[in-house]
């Protein structure tokens, strides 16, 4: 039998990727059953994976969450997976988590520049998430159903991370 060693560092990375994968994954359970997009703790955890681990970390993390629930694990919100999920109306903001998780992994320590970065990665969801939705709904009711009723939750869920962000940071 051959042991094949993995360098300790990959098997850290890739071990804290799974358990970030595990919260992004039950944090998409926590949901408000809004149409057509439901409101989810996500994005919360995606600013957090990439501002606690940097924007490599962040980014690996979203994109193993990604192949889990394409492989079919029940990790999407309502405990969904599988191709037809990433078709759906979600895929874009689902597809929005990677680089949002990559700005937040830029998000410095001045709380400005945190504020500033964490706030951008947040918006940059709905970027890809719209322009998805309105292929199924068109453009006006897209930004009506899949962005209106998420500013409030985006507010405080971006100022939620940076506070978490920053006590995190300290302790």
């Amino acid at each position: 039998m051959i042991a094949v060693a993995a360098p300790q560092g990959a098997v850290r990375f890739w071990g804290l990727a799974l358990l970030g994968s595990a919260a992004l994954a039950a944090s998409a359970q926590v949901a408000l059953p809004l149409w057509p997009v439901p409101a989810t703790l996500q994005t919360l955890v995606v600013l957090l994976l990439g501002a606690l681990g940097g924007a490599r970390f962040g980014v690996a993390t979203v994109a193993l969450y990604l192949a889990e629930g394409a492989a079919g694990l029940p990790v999407f919100a309502n405990g969904t997976g599988g191709i037809a999920a990433l078709a759906g109306p979600t895929a874009g903001y689902l597809v929005g988590f990677l680089p949002a998780a990559w700005l937040a992994g830029h998000a410095g320590s001045g709380w400005r520049r945190a504020g500033a970065m964490l706030t951008a990665a947040h918006l940059v969801v709905f970027i890809p998430g719209i322009a998805w939705l309105a292929g199924f709904v068109g453009i006006e009711r897209a930004v009506v159903a899949g962005f209106i009723p998420f500013i409030p939750g985006t507010v405080v869920k971006t100022a939620l991370a940076l506070v978490l962000l920053r006590m995190l940071r300290r302790g």
